[in-house]
């Protein structure tokens, strides 16, 4: 089994869904939530996600390991992050991402739902 066979096998205990193409595994712990989040080959945000949600970017926050594959990150302001595995990130809402290359992206992620901003410290948007 490759590393890559074994980051996307079913995942025990997990509450399993899917989204504009994006396959999330959450696991409840203490008071955050685990996720594994795989982004497919030729995601953006803008096209898969931006029309089931009510924001023209995406407002969320996203802090954890980038295990597999490239992504892209842009902001309002023009500003862009490029993240490659193995990698941590900390990505703060108000971004459109896309997934580089040939590879699907596999994060795994620490959240508290609607409140991860705040309990990680985050800014509540992208800024310098």
């Amino acid at each position: 089994m490759s590393a890559l066979d074994t980051l996307l096998a079913p995942m025990k205990g997990a509450d399993h869904r899917e989204l504009g193409g994006v396959q999330m595994d959450t696991v409840p712990v203490a008071n955050c939530r685990v996720k594994r989040v795989v982004y497919p080959v030729g995601f953006r945000w803008s096209k898969n996600m931006k029309p089931h949600v009510d924001t023209d970017l995406c407002m969320h926050a996203h802090v954890g390991f980038l295990a597999h594959g490239e992504i892209h990150m842009e902001f309002a302001d023009g500003c862009v992050l490029e993240f490659r595995a193995p990698q941590v990130i900390a990505i703060e809402p108000g971004h459109d991402g896309t997934v580089v290359g040939d590879q699907p992206a596999v994060v795994i992620e620490f959240d508290f739902a609607s409140d991860t901003v705040r309990s990680l410290g985050m800014p509540e948007k992208h800024s310098h």
